[in-house]
């Protein structure tokens, strides 16, 4: 299943400020999809909060900073205003290293690491268009993570472009690539998973 679109208008960030809820609504290349409900699952949500724990207190005292969605994350594709950004996200959790990106708004520009939940009726746009939208930012690495076949899918960029991605199984311990001294400890995360 793939995400409802509003309409087939082409948007901007000013117009998704005008009628964007609080959290689901996302831009795509101007394409504007509508994340309806119902909200996510109890272990989309366990994964979430037990990444984010995990992350932030492996960045203690670092200049790096970790959030959650819902955040807007502006993706410009050059120089535009704000108001003509067309791809603005909300990835699940992801990691950021440049305050000079973060404002009231949300962030503008890329993240250095994304991490999206895939429940199964957003998992075919988030492995597509969304992975798509992250490649052309340039994030540098994403993770896809699948609660149900309790496996996370990553992604790194070389030269510009993400390869088939690394299909690790939810156990053990993972290393961010993309964020010295992050280590994901899954064992920890899948004995909480309902």
């Amino acid at each position: 299943m793939t995400l409802p679109r509003r309409d087939t208008h082409y948007h901007t960030y000013g117009d998704y400020l005008i009628w964007s809820r609080t959290s689901g609504d996302e831009l795509i290349d101007g394409t504007a999809y509508v994340k309806e409900p119902p909200s996510p699952s109890l272990s989309h949500q366990v994964i979430a909060v037990e990444l984010c724990r995990q992350i932030g207190n492996a960045l203690e005292g670092t200049p790096w900073q970790v959030f959650m969605a819902p955040l807007d994350v502006r993706l410009p594709k050059s120089t535009e205003r704000d108001e003509e950004v067309d791809t603005v996200v909300q990835p699940d959790v992801f990691i950021t290293g440049n305050r000079q990106k973060l404002d009231y708004r949300g962030m503008r520009g890329a993240p250095v690491w994304f991490a999206e939940g895939l429940p199964p009726r957003t998992a075919r746009y988030d492995q597509t268009v969304k992975i798509a939208a992250y490649e052309r930012a340039g994030v540098p690495e994403v993770w896809l993570i699948n609660p149900a076949a309790r496996t996370v899918a990553i992604y790194r960029l070389e030269e510009g472009h993400y390869g088939r991605p690394t299909i690790l199984r939810l156990n053990g311990k993972t290393r961010l690539i993309a964020v010295p001294g992050v280590i994901i400890n899954w064992d920890w995360i899948v004995t909480e998973i309902p």
